[in-house]
């Protein structure tokens, strides 16, 4: 979007009656603000569409992606959302998530000559957390570690405007075209190259997990690639399996190498991760 951000659509405005609001991401057609007022602290999502550039093509579905997601929480239950439109695309309102992200809380462990081993306990409310969405009938679609906030009683799983596993309303709705490709299962990537599209799943969501876990406690992604790569070229070393020599050690490590296989059947199920962690 050109030129400086907008202000908070009046609509939000008018629910919330904001004392204070911090612009804290404005990038890849979405914006998040920060919100705080009287009846609590807030995230508000705006959503726009990207217009093509000379190496990234437009994206016009990023403008639904916050009513998506609106839409996908209150299928889930989630009381406090709201969700609508405004002149540039469409809105959220949800509770702000207080605490650190998974790559944030495992950071000790990537410094240099540093001894420390990532807890499983982090781990396991991680699992916990996407287990509970899974137990729904739902995939995320996106998991990577900045979506896992570790908060003070639990972990809180965010950003589900790609997630699959009910209906949404039409008019909001888009087709799945993968996630953040060091998070994205070889099935999937094998999928977008050939058709555009792919179709999120619980054992994908399993695969990125892993991922996550992996890049958060060692510093390195799953699979071999130069960072400066155009997508497809990373989507095909995906797709080809061309896994790195990054490994975490005991038996953390051993069950992400199970969560990495390179076919979803191989893969135990986020209740089995569940279960050998706990």
């Amino acid at each position: 979007m050109p030129g400086p951000p907008p202000e908070l659509p009046v609509v939000v405005l008018d629910a919330l009656m904001p004392t204070a609001r911090r612009l804290v991401l404005n990038r890849r057609g979405s914006m998040v603000w920060d919100v705080e007022s009287l009846r609590g602290r807030y995230a508000v999502k705006l959503g726009y569409p990207i217009e093509a550039t000379a190496d990234w093509p437009a994206q016009p579905w990023t403008a639904l992606a916050p009513a998506r997601e609106g839409a996908v929480l209150h299928r889930l239950g989630s009381e406090e959302i709201a969700y609508g439109e405004w002149e540039h695309g469409t809105w959220n309102i949800q509770p702000w998530r207080t605490g650190p992200d998974l790559h944030q809380v495992w950071e000790p462990c990537r410094t240099r000559g540093s001894t420390l081993s990532p807890g499983l306990g982090i781990a396991l409310t991680c699992v916990d957390a996407l287990a509970e969405l899974h137990a729904k009938g739902w995939a995320h679609g996106d998991v990577q570690p900045a979506h896992f906030i570790v908060g003070p009683g639990r972990t809180h799983l965010i950003d589900l405007a790609l997630a699959r596993g009910g209906q949404v309303p039409a008019a909001y709705d888009f087709p799945f075209r993968g996630c953040l490709v060091h998070y994205e299962a070889p099935e999937i990537s094998r999928s977008v190259l050939a058709t555009g599209t792919a179709e999120a799943t619980q054992p994908a969501d399993v695969y990125a997990l892993g991922a996550s876990l992996l890049i958060s406690a060692t510093g390195r992604r799953a699979m071999r690639y130069p960072d400066d790569v155009p997508r497809p070229v990373q989507r095909q070393a995906v797709a080809d399996g061309r896994r790195r020599a990054a490994r975490i050690p005991g038996q953390l490590g051993e069950l992400v190498e199970a969560m990495l296989s390179l076919t979803p059947e191989d893969r135990p199920t986020i209740d089995e991760v569940g279960k050998a962690l706990s």
